[in-house]
């Protein structure tokens, strides 16, 4: 099933990030925050002004964003647990930083 949000709602796909503990503490996902990460999957078409105008989104299917802790609404498609959000709920778009070549000493 596909999603088509309206407006300038967005879907996300949380990202789980994988934490090793140094102590071998096992935490298990009842006691695990939920991540404030994720990636877009569908956006709507844009945020529509009172004159009627449409204004399109800033964040685009495939970024990867931040959110706020209590963000969006949680549902569930085909199994997949996805958020859904407006786009102003959106803390920040993350961009993939070239990794630096180590100097040589």
């Amino acid at each position: 099933m596909k999603i088509r949000p309206l407006y300038d709602r967005v879907v996300v796909k949380r990202i789980e990030q994988q934490e090793q503990l140094q102590g071998g503490l096992y935490i298990p996902d009842t006691a695990k925050e939920k991540p404030q990460e994720g990636e877009v999957v569908a956006v709507g078409k844009g945020k529509r002004l009172e004159d009627g105008k449409v204004i399109a989104l800033d964040v685009a299917v495939g970024d990867r964003i931040l959110f706020g802790k209590y963000s969006g609404s949680d549902i569930k498609l085909d199994g997949d647990e996805f958020l859904i959000m407006r786009e102003d709920e959106v803390l920040g778009i993350l961009e993939a930083q070239p990794k630096s070549a180590k100097k040589a000493s």
